[in-house]
Parts: structure tokens; C-alpha cells; sequence
């Protein structure tokens, strides 16, 4: 049995017809761009879109949070104002992870996507 990837490609693409096989070509692995690009792309478009303002303005009231630190004369405001900075960060970084784990999400889906097409594939050859 052939174990090169390169070999197995081939002998799927053999097994498929052409418009399965551009199908196929189309599921290959992706940068990490076109893995953002592709966050854009689907039902879930205003959602994305939603988070990312949601994260300018978490980023700006974060640095006005870190001005206003240094500007704190009173102890109890200062505590505040830290508060505040580590609400947003924290923020920031949920929302990061969320986009993270939409891009895994996808790339999953491809990977299932690919060896569905693998199954028909050898169900047909055989």
C-alpha cells in the first residue's frame, strides 16, 4: 500500500470526477491569512464584525483606563481605573479567542470535509 501523501492524492483525484476532484483541490490546508479571510466569509459575517468594534472600543477605553492611572491621586480611584484596564484586556482577549477558535472551527470542518470526500471516494473504487 502506498504511503506518500503525494501518492494517496493522486489515487483519490483518480477515483474522482472533475468536478469533484476541483472540489477536493479547493479543501487543501490554508495559510493563517486566508484562515482569517476566511472569518469574513459566511452566516456568522455581522457577528465578526460586532466583536471587532467591540474590541476598538475595549482597546481605547483600555488606554484611557492607563491614563487615567497615572492621573489618580486617591487610592480607591486607582484601584478603579486598574479594574477598569484589566476588564478591557480581559475583554480583548476572550473576543481573540472566540476569532481563534472559529478559525480551528473551520479548518475542522474542511479536514471533515476532505475525508468525507475521501470515503465516497474508496466506496465508489470498490
Amino acid at each position: 500500500m502506498k504511503t506518500n501523501k503525494e501518492d494517496i492524492d493522486q489515487l483519490i483525484k483518480d477515483t474522482l470526477t472533475e468536478e469533484e476532484a476541483k472540489f477536493y483541490d479547493a479543501l487543501e490546508e490554508q495559510s493563517v491569512f486566508a484562515m482569517i479571510a476566511g472569518l469574513y466569509k459566511g452566516k456568522n459575517l455581522w457577528f465578526i464584525l460586532i466583536m471587532h468594534v467591540i474590541n476598538i472600543v475595549a482597546f481605547a477605553f483600555m488606554i484611557y483606563c492607563l491614563i487615567q492611572t497615572f492621573d489618580a491621586v486617591e487610592t480607591n480611584d486607582l484601584l478603579l481605573w486598574i479594574a477598569g484596564f484589566f476588564f478591557c484586556f480581559i475583554t480583548m482577549c476572550m473576543i481573540k479567542i472566540y476569532a481563534w477558535m472559529q478559525i480551528h472551527r473551520n479548518a475542522l470542518t474542511r479536514e471533515i470535509k476532505r475525508l468525507e470526500l475521501q470515503v465516497s471516494s474508496l466506496s465508489t473504487k470498490l
